[in-house]
């Protein structure tokens, strides 16, 4: 039976890798700043908050990390910790950059140290490409990030790379572009349109509140992506891969189709505030997966139509209960 420790196994992917690994068979562990008082409702959600060990370790700490790895001794290490909002970034640089970029060279150098045979993989993020114009990024796409989420991602990405070409750590990085999921936060504004847009449908809200509408994303099923991340640790030989659709959709888009999932016509709701636009933001954000494809045989299956009746029928279910 193989090892996981998942960093980061409350969040959105945390939870959907847990349930993914043991299904596989793994054993499973996850880490938390302090397990005590954390919340761990996605692992309730997903039934799987009995089967997973759970154990404190703050990854800025390196002690902490030594003793992680020590007790769990595991075989895969999945690093998905860190401030992990884009618009939060712009609040708190430092924390975010701090978060994640001391915690990604922790692990890489504990591991170096402990088990070299442990394979690593790193949550990268498309927020690294900045604003591509209309170009869909992939692989070979330069790193012009526009905020200091996508500054320290840069960063860790490219720790990464270097433990891997100068220490021979097997690592990976995952570039994912945007992935959703019933289970993602409320403060992400995909989630806020889901449960606004169900909330004005049952009487509950009149109007939402958004920022701008014209940006465009590569929306894709959280699910789906951390099949990928596995699929990368499985793989001969340790490589970075884009994750992503290859398919781009407005914000705009994103609200009409949660709107008529509920029988209403955003126009009637939706109010534009200024005042929220980012200091710095991204007009397009598309990625191309096709070496994922190629290597790892992962392809996204779901896009954002399908994903949007999704996330609205699973919201509605939640309130009929």
């Amino acid at each position: 039976m193989k090892r996981a420790l998942i960093c980061g196994i409350s969040g959105q992917d945390g939870a959907y890798l847990a349930q993914l690994l043991l299904d596989k068979g793994y054993d499973v562990a996850g880490t938390s700043r302090n397990v005590q008082s954390m919340d761990f409702g996605r692992l309730a959600t997903l039934g799987i908050d009995g089967r997973v060990k759970l154990l404190s370790a703050t990854l800025t700490d390196f002690r902490s990390i030594l003793k992680a790895l020590a007790e769990i001794q595991p075989d895969e290490v999945y690093n998905l910790s860190g401030q992990s909002s884009v618009g939060l970034s712009f609040d708190q640089p430092v924390e975010t950059i701090e978060s994640i970029t001391v915690s990604t060279i922790n692990l890489l150098e504990a591991i170096r140290f402990l088990n070299p045979r442990i394979r690593f993989y790193n949550a990268g993020s498309s927020e690294c490409f900045g604003d591509t114009g209309s170009m869909t990024a992939d692989e070979s796409t330069a790193f012009r990030p526009r905020s200091p989420y996508g500054v320290a991602k840069s960063a860790a990405h490219w720790i990464v790379r270097n433990y891997r070409e100068a220490y021979g750590v097997f690592a990976c990085t995952g570039i994912l572009f945007n992935h959703e999921s019933p289970l993602r936060p409320r403060q992400f504004v995909t989630q806020k349109i889901i449960a606004a847009a169900v909330a004005i449908k049952v009487g509950l809200l009149d109007k939402l509140e958004l920022g701008n509408l014209d940006i465009t994303r590569d929306w894709g099923w959280a699910p789906e992506y951390v099949d990928a991340m596995w699929r990368m640790l499985q793989a001969e030989v340790p490589d970075d891969f884009v994750v992503a659709t290859g398919e781009a959709h407005s914000l705009s888009d994103f609200v009409a189709r949660a709107f008529a999932a509920v029988d209403l016509d955003w126009r009637d709701h939706v109010v534009v505030d200024p005042t929220t636009f980012r200091p710095l933001d991204i007009a397009y954000n598309c990625g191309d997966a096709s070496r994922a494809a190629a290597v790892l045989d992962w392809r996204a299956t779901l896009t954002m139509p399908a994903i949007v009746e999704r996330m609205v029928a699973a919201r509605l279910e939640q309130l009929s209960t």
